[in-house]
């Protein structure tokens, strides 16, 4: 049985060997990879070395690397069999074969513990081998890159050497060839200096030859060759000339087509929108009562719509709050804030008014309440100040400038003009002086002739007017004759309709062209409703009168224009004497523009909204296409 247990003893003793082999040493710790920065990628490259570096650099990270803590190993004899009440036992006789047996399977219990142990470390070891070898490797391929970039900046300096040496051979022989030019050009100059030596000699020979043949050629034919000279130049002259002229109408007449056609573009009917400043003494509106929105292109689009607030007090509540606000936007043609100066307003209509000049009957509205502006737009302020003078004295003195630029083409104007009222559907002459002031009543609208289209005011005078100091003294005297009346909206208030018309007349005598049309320039009486426009005293039934008549009157002209928009076969002109007066300024021919003149007063919301209202639905409309009339 000894025999039989002996090579176990054996074995056992060699494990024991074995684990104090394993444990005398320190165990490395399992070597990291460490992820690769940013700065490491980016370092300055070295060359690649040997396997001999590769393998001390692993050497060299092993050895860094903190060992575990050694743990004796137990000797095999030290393991000893389980002990009954703690005393140490004794060697086991040799006939104690069973107890032998159990001491047997106790110590080889604890070599299969130490066997495992063992295998754990020696796979932990393995594991470090591994990551050792993945750190060599990756070492490695990094120490490859690193010589790939060094082969290719030695490989860049090399080429750059290279390029280097052939700019230098390429800057020497370029060296070579300008010292070869500088010698040819000093052979040439010397050259040139000996040609013209030779040239001023052969050109004093020539001078002196053409000298006797200009002698002997006077003396032939001198007087005829100046004679066709002459007749030659102005016969090209004359035909320059002509040519000229047809080219300058034509011109001309290409013109006023384009200028139509852009007037056409803008609309035979436009409506313009003004706002009046803030008179002083005038309460300031609160913000956001009047507002200009931009167009798509921001501020720096012109003005065309406006837009007001109408607070409705029907819709207050009880308990005090505020009633709601109710917002009205507006689009027109061009809207001009309280800022614009008169200057800016007629800029506007400038090309309007010369349509006149072509032969096409222009007519300009101011139409809104008493007290929008609509007089200072038309006539301008007191006091003869140019900035504030309005659009009647600058439409006068375009035309007048503009007929005399034309004047150089064969061009001439004349200018007639006549300044009326149109009080309670009476016909006044505004231009009356002395005897005939007053007698506005025997004034009537009538045909010119039988069959002619052209109406004329009898009883009314027609003054010829050709520069801006005779438009200027008709204009402070039809001031004087207007009918004005006091009312709740305005102290001095224009009761009636006035209207300036010029006849103009043109003609090219050298061609046989003629052409004529009128321009019409009305200021509308106010258009507010009877209640506000009523002032107490003993002129009410008067005041009220006048108030149908112009409301009459203003419903009439939006009729008008409604119905020569929708192509009715009746237009009802005759309903009003302002629309019978003007039947030629509105029908198919004429070009049109309305200016609704506003007030910025909150107190004028409701008259303001019911101005606007009333320039939209004209806005609106369309007329036929304009036509000269010329003969």
């Amino acid at each position: 049985m000894e025999d039989a247990l002996e090579p176990e003893k054996k074995r056992t003793r060699g494990l024991d060997t074995v684990t104090k082999i394993a444990t005398s040493h320190p165990r490395p710790p399992a070597l990291t990879v460490r992820p690769q920065t940013q700065s490491q990628t980016t370092a300055p490259k070295v060359p690649k070395k040997t396997g001999p570096r590769c393998s001390t650099a692993i050497g060299t990270v092993l050895k860094k690397q903190k060992p575990d803590p050694a743990v004796p190993a137990q000797k095999p004899g030290a393991a000893a069999p389980p002990t009954l009440g703690g005393k140490k036992p004794t060697k086991r006789p040799a006939w104690d074969l069973k107890g032998q047996l159990c001491d047997l399977n106790a110590e080889l219990k604890c070599c299969r513990e130490r066997t495992q142990t063992l295998n754990q470390e020696n796979q932990q070891l393995q594991d470090q081998l591994k990551e050792a070898q993945q750190q060599a490797r990756v070492l490695g391929a990094e120490c490859r890159t690193l010589e790939g970039e060094l082969a290719r900046v030695q490989a860049q300096a090399e080429q750059g050497q290279q390029e280097l040496g052939n700019l230098r051979a390429r800057v020497l022989e370029l060296e070579e060839q300008l010292g070869t030019q500088q010698g040819l050009v000093q052979e040439l100059q010397k050259e040139q200096v000996g040609l013209q030596e030779e040239r001023r000699g052969l050109a004093a020979r020539l001078e002196e030859q053409e000298r006797r043949l200009q002698a002997s050629e006077v003396a032939l034919s001198g007087s005829q060759a100046e004679v066709a000279s002459l007749r030659q130049e102005a016969a090209t002259q004359a035909t320059l000339l002509v040519a000229q002229g047809e080219r300058l109408h034509g011109l001309e007449m290409e013109r006023r087509r384009l200028h139509n056609q852009l007037q056409e573009l803008k609309g035979n009917i436009r409506v313009f929108c003004r706002v009046r400043p803030v008179l002083p003494g005038e309460p300031t509106p609160s913000p956001g009562f009047l507002l200009f929105p931009s167009g798509p292109g921001g501020s720096s689009d012109t003005p065309t719509r406006l837009s007001i607030s109408r607070s409705d007090e029907r819709r207050g509540t009880l308990s005090g709050t505020p009633a709601p606000t109710t917002r009205h936007d507006f689009s027109f043609d061009r809207v001009f804030p309280p800022g614009s100066g008169q200057d800016q307003v007629f800029e506007e209509i400038a090309m309007l008014v010369q349509s006149a000049l072509d032969g096409y009957p222009v007519c300009i509205f101011a139409y809104g309440q008493t007290g929008s502006g609509k007089t200072f737009t038309m006539e301008g302020g007191p006091g003869g100040d140019p900035q504030v003078e309005g659009l009647i004295p600058r439409a006068l003195r375009h035309l007048f400038s503009v007929a005399q630029e034309l004047g150089g083409q064969g061009w001439t104007y004349s200018f007639v003009a006549s300044y009326v009222e149109i009080y309670n559907e009476t016909v006044r002459d505004l231009l009356a002086t002395g005897t005939r002031k007053g007698q506005g009543s025997e004034c009537e609208i009538r045909r010119a002739g039988p069959g002619s289209e052209e109406l004329t005011v009898t009883n009314a005078r027609y003054v010829p007017v050709s520069c801006e100091k005779e438009v200027e003294a008709l204009l402070q005297l039809a001031r004087q004759n207007r009918a004005v009346a006091r009312t709740s909206q305005n102290e001095r208030s224009s009761r009636s309709h006035s209207v300036f018309q010029l006849q103009i007349s043109g003609e090219h005598a050298g061609r046989g062209l003629q052409c004529a049309a009128p321009l019409s320039l009305v200021d509308l009486a106010g258009s507010e409703r009877l209640d506000p426009g009523l002032a107490l005293g003993p002129g009410e039934r008067e005041r009220l009168r006048e108030t149908q008549a112009i409301n009459s009157s203003l419903s009439t002209l939006g009729l008008v224009i409604m119905a020569l928009s929708n192509k009715e076969s009746h237009v009802p002109y005759r309903n009003s004497k302002l629309t019978y007066l003007l039947q030629n300024s509105l029908g198919g021919s004429a070009k049109m523009l309305m200016f609704v003149n506003i007030s910025p007063l909150e107190e004028n919301v409701s008259e303001s909204l019911n101005s606007l209202r009333f320039a939209s639905k004209v806005n609106q409309c369309v007329i036929g296409t304009a036509q000269a009339n010329r003969k």
